[in-house]
């Protein structure tokens, strides 16, 4: 797996371009690592202090990550380095939008991702300059549709990523109306964690899990582990945190997934976050969720976990360990050879997989379809690690091993 990672890691993107915005300090890259079958996909993020180097792990991750959701295409990521909270974000993505327009229009596919948002921001920006939907790169590079293949694929995409969910294994309840896009990636990552424990042996019912962030991804998987009867012990964002050691309810966590306010936790108990960052990191669990942002799990804070009886980690967050190399650095090692790691690339591959799935040519454009698709694609991922590896250590390795010899 070394030497594969090694040679993957090191082959350079195939295009990389570069913006600087001419109306704010905002700049921002779309790394291809290559159009692999003719075609690139990736989501589009925006962080304060985001950079290049991000920007193409991320390009490579989703390479990976496409050998388990399809289409069998190249990895990209788009990366905006500007703050999210600025008043004039809104306009800094159209400005963004109308520049990378060309290359979705033709061979990149993208969508929403950390503070890019897919229904409200990405769907609509595109839409007013011309592009069908976000993916239309893809379906016009990879598949080379005809005129009544694309508008087919197309509307099955417009139709699915925004469809409004109406069965109740998949929502909340409650006044907001929640699409396909807010709720699939949490709900693979919980999916993980299930194929987890029903592959490599153990009951899911019960166990205690700490969640790190409180955007979409973390909290709908809080809330689809508490449907499967895990306790959710601790929650943590950059906003601060709450802890119940006897585990919220299910009522509970889903009180504070239809209260929260964009990214942040807002309940009234709340612990302050540098509190919070004290104490969390030692409480009695075996789940633990990284969703928040890449990169932020420390060597100690792992050391922690796996000192409060942590067992297994499903990665929320692409690249979650606060590792320099772009895949596997120092401390996601540490994590895969002293507990199950479950790597972003099958953990959070929901949006990806479900963009593949709309796709094809007969896909079902119900709830049902779609989340049963998403969780079917990560039991046969996880399926096909444990056929060669019984151990609940070293997961990740040989999921990069047999995911690695697809490309290399």
């Amino acid at each position: 797996m070394d030497k594969l990672l090694k040679q993957f890691e090191d082959k350079k993107p195939e295009i990389v371009f570069e913006w600087s915005d001419s109306d704010s300090e905002a700049e921002g890259w779309v790394v291809i690592n290559s159009l692999r079958n003719g075609a690139a996909g990736g989501g589009t993020r925006m962080r304060k202090g985001l950079d290049r180097r991000e920007v193409e792990s991320l390009a490579k991750t989703m390479e990976i990550k496409f050998t388990v959701s399809g289409p069998p295409i190249g990895g990209a990521k788009s990366g905006i380095n500007f703050d999210p909270d600025d008043p004039r974000k809104d306009d800094v993505l159209k400005r963004w939008f109308e520049a990378v327009m060309p290359l979705l229009k033709n061979y990149y596919g993208t969508g929403g991702d950390l503070n890019v948002d897919e229904i409200h921001a990405v769907i609509p920006i595109t839409e007013s300059y011309g592009l069908w939907h976000p993916q239309e790169g893809i379906v016009n590079g990879y598949f080379h549709a005809t005129e009544p293949q694309k508008i087919k694929k197309i509307g099955q995409l417009r139709q699915g990523v925004s469809k409004v969910l109406e069965d109740p294994h998949y929502t909340p309840d409650g006044p907001k109306k929640y699409t396909v896009s807010d709720m699939i990636t949490g709900f693979g990552v919980a999916e993980a964690v299930k194929h987890y424990y029903s592959l490599w042996g153990g009951q899911l019912k019960d166990k205690r899990a700490i969640i790190q962030g409180w955007g979409n991804v973390a909290s709908s998987a809080a809330c689809f582990l508490a449907v499967e009867g895990v306790k959710i012990v601790g929650i943590i964002d950059q906003s601060g945190g709450i802890i119940n050691t006897d585990g919220l309810s299910l009522d509970e966590v889903r009180k504070l997934f239809l209260n929260r306010k964009g990214n942040k936790l807002v309940a009234d108990e709340l612990i302050p976050f540098k509190a919070m960052d004290q104490i969390v990191w030692d409480l009695a669990h075996e789940i633990f969720i990284p969703a928040a942002a890449s990169r932020l799990v420390t060597q100690q804070q792992l050391d922690r976990l796996i000192e409060g009886g942590l067992e297994v980690i499903s990665s929320g967050a692409n690249v979650p360990f606060a590792d320099k190399e772009i895949f596997f650095g120092p401390i996601a090692l540490s994590a895969d050879q002293r507990i199950g790691l479950i790597p972003d690339f099958i953990a959070n591959c929901g949006m990806a997989r479900a963009f593949a799935y709309l796709m094809e040519d007969h896909s079902e454009v119900t709830d049902q379809a779609i989340f049963e698709d998403v969780s079917q694609t990560i039991l046969k991922a996880l399926k096909k690690t444990s056929d060669v590896h019984a151990s609940k250590t070293g997961i990740a390795a040989k999921s990069f091993e047999i995911a690695l010899r697809q490309l290399i």
